[in-house]
């Protein structure tokens, strides 16, 4: 008799139309993650990178929660430490993640189907298009525990909205609506909660029959942007257009303008 990861069923995945679906799995702790299925997400993402057979990826969760954070249920968050446990944990866990998002070869959606919490918001926060049901929230709530933002909140979120908004967020921990992170532009399109679902699969489904690689690489360079300046900022989209036209897809989209004719991208 075959055993079955108990991991599997917290996080599921499956593969279809060429999306892989990473769902998180525990709706009584409204997803709150646990180090088991952060790294079983990292090794779907990194999988996925890998894969031709997938060319987008959704994140979403089941339940009222997308995620509420990391389980903080004992570690050295709360329990005994030494020096160095803290920092060594958030490098290798929680930061890994958002890594693991950001470095992703694929482009990751968001299908925030509700409350986004510290980590939960951040890991949201690093996908490359955030889709949010009406009902969804998010909440930047280390302030209300006490701690420091962690998971490259303070890295990503000035990015996305500036320092100023940034900073009201995270020194008050208020909970932010769906509406509002749309408005702020964290958010790209807020939907009805019984449409999140369906467009979160037109969306992916569309970028799958895209040019996966130019696709890739041009999440690279956008990533890369604000941390660079111009002239390495142009060396390296140079660069990356050299790369882009070794591949079938770009020779495919260059000759459907000249023949007038709609493009079939094959992902290579």
């Amino acid at each position: 008799m075959d055993l079955v990861d108990p991991v599997d069923s917290l996080v599921q995945h499956a593969t279809d139309n060429q999306v892989c679906r990473i769902t998180l799995n525990r709706p009584e702790a409204l997803n709150a993650i646990t180090p088991d299925q952060r790294e079983r997400i990292i090794h779907l993402l990194a999988d996925a990178s890998a894969d031709p057979a997938v060319r987008a990826v959704v994140l979403t969760g089941t339940g009222r929660g997308f995620c509420t954070g990391a389980d903080l249920r004992g570690g050295p968050v709360t329990g005994e430490r030494v020096p160095g446990d803290v920092a060594r944990t958030i490098r290798l866990g929680a930061q890994r993640l958002i890594a693991a998002v950001l470095d992703c070869e694929k482009p990751v959606i968001a299908a925030v189907n509700g409350t986004a919490a510290g980590l939960g918001a951040h890991l949201a926060f690093a996908c490359d298009l955030v889709l949010a049901a009406e009902s969804a929230k998010f909440i930047e709530v280390f302030v209300r525990r006490g701690l420091v933002p962690d998971a490259g909140g303070a890295y990503l979120l000035p990015r996305l909205i500036g320092p100023q908004r940034a900073k009201e967020l995270m020194f008050f921990g208020d909970a932010l609506s769906a509406a509002d992170a749309e408005r702020l532009g964290l958010v790209n399109r807020v939907v009805l909660d019984g449409e999140l679902d369906k467009t979160a699969r037109e969306w992916a489904e569309r970028l799958a029959t895209g040019p996966t690689r130019a696709l890739a690489l041009t999440k690279q360079l956008v990533n890369a942007s604000l941390d660079t300046d111009r002239a390495t900022a142009f060396a390296t989209e140079a660069a990356a257009q050299e790369i882009n036209m070794t591949t079938e897809d770009a020779r495919e989209g260059v000759a459907s303008f000249v023949e007038r004719r709609g493009a079939e991208y094959k992902g290579r």
